[in-house]
């Protein structure tokens, strides 16, 4: 085996043998999927407190036409002030509604809460009693069947986005894709810091150990760095690989098993393009991203595209961090140089966001050419199906940069491991470069 070999062998077995590195690959996807369900448990199994409103009203035109909700109900203060209501102890806030709701342009309505209040209450309110007020307006224009006509120009509509750019018609949800995006780009962002570091950190532990002097005796500077950044990336790859394979298989069976019958109907529906068979066109876009979800191949498409910027992305913050590492004797030292490394990475998943929110947009597109950014950026515009060409250039242009951040890190980690005492400037680290 050759000597960079060993030490790709040395770097990548240390870790993968870890209970940390092998609990955290199991129980990763199965936080996923749980944090991906758990709204809907929520809603499914949680009840919601009841909140009760009792409603001062002035105007005598609003109260008695409020409804009860199974998580608020209203009752009707009479002939009661304002602090007797208050002082009512077996209520959980009291409405007070002005007299000149009804005709004043603007008004607002007023609700003391024996307690914190909820989003949900205040929501109930000022949607049931914008309602009320917009029908009495309408009602002095003398319309007869009033109620009958808004019944039938009442429309909600559900919005089905279809990708006319593919050769099979291709349903989508902007939605998930956007969160798909974004909780990828988190991952890439997680990674490059975690194992960046790593890499850092170990470097700094065997120079202070004087085992640097020892190992760069029959081993080349140049082949010790690639082999640590190699092996590092190798356990970072093989944890990529295995959530995928898992993430695969719950969604091949666990995403079946747990979702209802007619649930898995609509998603089949989608899934097969028959967008009209959908039983409840409202959540025609949740049902959308589920689809998504359970589509295996796209999944592995997805963890695949992911893992390849995530191999680039790291080879080149790793090559940085093992520049650092080699130029400090410890990591206190090391804190100030970090930032040239970490400013990259925040930049990346801020632009990331940009991307998700506008995929096609110029700032999207461009930083996800640009070799520093591209890893968290590009996985965040994957999702939404931009041209292959784009993904071919950003990886093309990901390792023109890897090349390049490997051979400026080199001339830094040869003479780096040999200086000691002293904590070098960032001048003079950019001076370790020139030297031949």
């Amino acid at each position: 085996m050759s000597k960079i070999g060993i030490v790709i062998e040395r770097e990548y077995l240390e870790r993968v043998k870890k209970k940390s590195f092998i609990i955290t690959t199991i129980l990763m996807p199965i936080l996923m999927l749980a944090l991906m369900m758990a709204p809907a448990a929520i809603m499914l199994f949680v009840d919601s407190s009841e909140s009760k409103v009792l409603v001062v009203d002035n105007s005598k035109m609003i109260a008695q036409k409020l409804k009860d909700r199974e998580d608020v109900k209203f009752e009707l203060a009479h002939d009661i002030t304002l602090d007797s209501a208050l002082n009512r102890e077996d209520v959980s806030s009291v409405l007070v509604i002005p007299a000149n709701v009804i005709n004043a342009q603007r008004s607002t309505l007023k609700l003391y809460s024996n307690g914190p209040s909820s989003i949900t209450t205040e929501s109930a309110i000022t949607d049931q009693v914008n309602s009320i007020i917009e029908t009495e307006r309408l009602k002095k224009y003398n319309i007869e069947n009033l109620d009958t006509i808004l019944s039938e120009v009442s429309s909600n509509v559900a919005l089905s986005t279809v990708r006319n750019d593919k050769e099979d018609e291709e349903a989508m949800s902007s939605g998930f894709s956007y969160a798909i995006g974004i909780g990828m780009a988190f991952i890439l962002y997680m990674f490059l810091l975690i194992y960046g570091q790593m890499v850092m950190t170990s470097i700094i532990e065997e120079k202070g150990n004087r085992v640097l002097e020892v190992v760069v005796s029959s081993v080349k500077p140049a082949q010790l760095m690639m082999g640590k950044i190699i092996g590092v990336a190798l356990v970072a790859v093989t944890q990529m690989v295995l959530w995928g394979i898992l993430l695969s298989l719950m969604s091949a069976f666990v995403l079946p098993a747990v979702m209802p019958a007619d649930a898995m109907a609509d998603i089949a529906a989608v899934q097969s393009g028959n967008i009209d068979a959908v039983s409840d066109p409202s959540s025609l876009s949740m049902i959308q991203g589920v689809a998504m979800l359970g589509e295996v191949g796209r999944i592995i498409s997805l963890v695949g595209l992911m893992t390849l910027f995530l191999i680039g992305g790291f080879l080149i913050y790793s090559s940085i961090f093992a520049a650092i590492g080699s130029a400090v004797d410890n990591i206190q030292d090391a804190s100030q140089l970090t930032s040239v490394a970490v400013f990259p990475i925040i930049f990346g998943i801020i632009f990331a966001m940009v991307a998700a929110s506008d995929p096609t947009g110029s700032v999207a597109f461009w930083m996800s050419m640009f070799p520093l950014t591209s890893p968290m950026v590009m996985v965040a515009r994957i999702p939404f199906g931009i041209p292959a060409w784009e993904i071919i250039l950003s990886l093309a242009l990901l390792i023109a940069g890897f090349i390049f951040m490997v051979w400026l890190a080199g001339k830094i980690y040869r003479v780096g491991i040999f200086m000691y005492g002293k904590k070098p400037t960032i001048k003079e680290v950019i001076r370790w470069t020139r030297y031949k």
